[in-house]
């Protein structure tokens, strides 16, 4: 039913130091900004501007219209596990919180705007990788990386909830799989066009918090069919950005875009 994350939407009440952070330390690039939204395509989304519409893309917003975007969102950027080393050394002055795993490694920092990042490698090599080996065998202590390491998008992105079992049944309905239940923790994880973490209040790896009010949009064969699925919502759905907007019990925003 669903097919793709569009778009993850943040919160942000100082553009200008939060764009230092995701431009400055984290490397992307803003295909459109304004005084109060820039917007950033994500992976294929950036190395193929001409059809970045349809892919993935990070959106900061200061809290001056609808829909906001999230506020302290914990969500996970994708990046290979030979750029990964790369990430640790380019971020390691921010005090990163690491953790294995097993099969994959994360680190943990925080931006400007309280949103926990987390960046994991998670990838086999990619092409990018292979043309910076010689950066990748840098030894501690030495001069970090001039350019930021590929990030291949966004697969990862955590709600808090307030009635764990009526969130995960909505999120199945929509086509999400459980895959991950917590065991000392009140969460469940699902895996779906992007996995979700449903948890409720609670502080998870690095003190992260689930999200308030996360903001997504998410592509669909059919907008009409997934606001059935998922329904009853809050509120809505409304006709946005050519799809159509919801609201659910616990405040996050889904936009259901058409495409494949």
């Amino acid at each position: 039913m669903l097919t793709g994350l569009a778009r993850l939407g943040l919160e942000a009440k100082d553009l200008a130091t939060v764009r230092e952070f995701y431009e400055g330390r984290l490397g992307l690039a803003a295909d459109a900004a304004d005084a109060t939204r820039v917007r950033y395509p994500i992976g294929e989304a950036a190395e193929r501007p001409d059809d970045g519409a349809g892919r993935t893309a990070l959106v900061l917003r200061r809290p001056v219209d609808r829909p906001r975007g999230g506020v302290h969102t914990h969500f996970a950027f994708a990046t290979s596990r030979s750029a990964y080393p790369r990430w640790r050394r380019r971020l390691a002055d921010l005090d990163p919180v690491e953790f294995s795993f097993g099969s994959s490694d994360s680190l943990y920092v925080y931006d400007p705007a309280g949103h926990c990042v987390e960046i994991g490698g998670i990838h086999g090599e990619s092409p990018a990788d292979a043309s910076n080996t010689s950066a990748d065998a840098t030894a501690p202590g030495e001069a970090a990386d001039t350019e930021a390491p590929p990030l291949s998008g966004i697969f990862e992105v955590v709600f808090e909830v307030t009635d764990l079992d009526r969130a995960e049944a909505r999120y199945r309905r929509l086509g999400f799989e459980v895959v991950d239940r917590g065991d000392e923790r009140r969460r469940v994880r699902l895996s779906g066009p992007v996995d979700l973490e449903l948890w409720e209040p609670q502080l998870g790896i690095a003190d992260a918090r689930g999200g308030l009010h996360v903001d997504l949009a998410l592509r669909t064969v059919d907008p009409d069919a997934a606001v059935e699925a998922g329904g009853p919502w809050a509120a809505g759905p409304t006709a946005a950005e050519g799809g159509l907007r919801v609201v659910d019990d616990d405040g996050h925003v889904l936009t259901f875009l058409p495409g494949a």
